[in-house]
């Protein structure tokens, strides 16, 4: 069964079959880099996504900008409507560096806005390439800085399934591990609400989706699909797992050799005393 399954009414026209046919030879030659020429126009999309079914492998699609990156996510979901397509772009709406002019000696302070939307797609893509193959990235440059270790993010998911033994107030610190928040009037992304032995999860990586986990005792008896908004119920699951609210997650141990260095560093530290030199009066 192939991996990725491309769906379109059209097919293959002109000189694309011959393309498509030419690079998926080229890159299955093991060659790194190949070009594909053409107008606006001519169906260079089309072609890339004929070539992503044939070679099966997980794809990154590198914009060089937010604008041109939101038309091929667009483009690439409608082609690969049963697949992961993902959109990672920088989550910054507004960003303003710390500045200082001299001349009117004016201190700027950082300032940003982040996007919650495109940070939750920024979310969705991790999740989905730790957990699946059939993954297409579309990306804008903000790719290539770094997210922190991908084997933390992957550590610290929460898999649960029902008839686990679980404590439920252990479930609740696990998950302010992974850094959710308790709120239990504001059901927003990125946090969890209790109800006595119902506690109700909205992931931050979800599109109007949360979690319910019902514990009976120490046990997880039932998890439930539901509407955020409505509460009403979607599905019944077998088991779910709960990624990080956040991009940048560290592990208690590595917090705590971290402190532990910084301390041991802030003792070893050793202060030189200026002595000004005196003038001699004779």
């Amino acid at each position: 069964m192939s991996l990725f399954h491309l769906s379109s009414d059209y097919t293959p026209q002109g000189d694309q079959e011959q393309a498509i046919a030419k690079l998926t030879k080229s890159l299955k030659a093991g060659n790194d880099h190949q070009t594909l020429l053409g107008v606006t126009g001519s169906g260079k999309t089309f072609t890339v996504a004929n070539l992503i079914a044939n070679m099966e492998k997980p794809t990154l699609i590198m914009s060089h900008n937010k604008t041109l990156a939101a038309q091929l996510y667009s483009e690439f979901k409608s082609f690969f409507p049963d697949n992961a397509v993902e959109y990672f772009v920088s989550y910054f709406d507004y960003y303003q560096p710390e500045a200082y002019i001299p001349r009117t000696d004016t201190y700027i302070e950082k300032d940003s806005s982040i996007n919650d939307e495109i940070e939750r797609l920024r979310l969705s893509s991790m999740s989905s390439l730790l957990t699946r193959r059939d993954v297409i990235v579309v990306a804008s440059v903000s790719c290539i800085y770094g997210l922190g270790s991908p084997e933390d993010y992957q550590n610290m998911m929460i898999p649960v399934k029902i008839g686990q033994d679980l404590d439920r107030d252990d479930f609740l610190k696990q998950l302010v591990s992974i850094l959710y928040e308790r709120n239990d009037i504001e059901f927003s992304r990125g946090n969890f609400r209790v109800r006595g032995d119902v506690v109700e999860v909205y992931p931050a990586y979800l599109d109007n989706e949360a979690v319910r986990v019902e514990f009976f005792g120490d046990e997880i008896d039932r998890i439930t699909l539901f509407s955020p908004l409505t509460g009403t119920a979607k599905s019944q699951l077998e088991f779910f797992t709960f990624y990080p609210a956040k991009q940048f997650v560290t592990p208690k141990d590595k917090m705590t050799k971290a402190i532990v260095a910084i301390r041991a560093e802030m003792k070893a530290v050793s202060y030189t005393h200026l002595t000004l030199p005196t003038k001699r009066i004779v």
